[in-house]
């Protein structure tokens, strides 16, 4: 007798960006539907996750749910166990800290152990910060590519910057990345020193929430208004 598949689905669940009231303005009705199905939930923050869970009316008592950690050092024995239930037919959640998991997030090895095990693996519609900011942009979506974090030490940093730079030139290719929101006054400042004068640069803040800021200039116009990005999370593009 041929075996059946598994039946469990692990669903990628995206959250807001910012504040849990703008939920209803970026994703589905559906995602709440699929939300209120679940009770195990693989997560980066138990806290936050419950606050999220509590403000979707989730009809079961948040102390009945099952949470499992995700984070830098969690072992891959541990990750293995938490994909227990999907084999035991029980679909289970995988829900991002802020913004599309396994995207500039923590997760994909999650998802990829759920592949190689055969597991359905359901990626739920909701914000990304990278695609809204390339969308508000105006530089090529047709090329591009995310750098993440980019080096802290200063030679490195100014290197990476002439690498980009380099990339658009060659390649048409739009730059991304991001920078730990305390920070990010200081790599404006690299970048307005670092870069050609002609070379843009869009600064995109706050997606999604009410003080949501996309601007895209030039270097050169860049260095006579400063914005205030202090722990504000942003996104950087460059493009020519």
């Amino acid at each position: 007798m041929t075996q059946k598949p598994p039946k469990g689905k692990l669903y990628l669940i995206p959250t807001t960006l910012g504040s849990f009231d703008t939920s209803e303005q970026v994703f589905p009705s559906y995602n709440v539907q699929i939300i209120h199905t679940l009770t195990e939930f693989v997560v980066e923050q138990v806290r936050t996750s419950r606050r999220f869970l509590s403000y979707l009316k989730h009809p079961v008592p948040i102390d009945q749910m099952v949470f499992y950690e995700l984070n830098k050092t969690t072992l891959n024995k541990d990750i293995s166990q938490y994909l227990t239930s999907l084999h035991e037919g029980k679909s289970i959640g995988l829900l991002s800290e802020a913004g599309t998991p396994c995207v500039a997030d923590p997760g994909s090895k999650v998802v990829e152990m759920a592949q190689e095990r055969g597991y359905t693996v359901v990626p739920l519609v909701g914000p990304n910060s990278l695609l809204l900011a390339l969308m508000g942009s105006g530089f090529n979506g047709q090329n591009f590519v995310f750098h993440g974090y980019l080096p802290i030490d200063k030679s490195d940093l100014i290197k990476k910057i002439r690498e980009m730079e380099g990339n658009i030139l060659k390649r048409s290719q739009t730059q991304m990345f991001i920078e730990t929101p305390f920070r990010n006054d200081s790599m404006f400042d690299m970048l307005v020193t670092g870069c050609q004068p002609a070379t843009k640069l869009c600064v995109a803040t706050n997606l999604t929430l009410p003080t949501e800021s996309i601007i895209t200039k030039t270097i050169g116009s860049w260095k006579k208004e400063k914005p205030d990005l202090h722990k504000k999370p942003t996104v950087f593009l460059l493009y020519k």
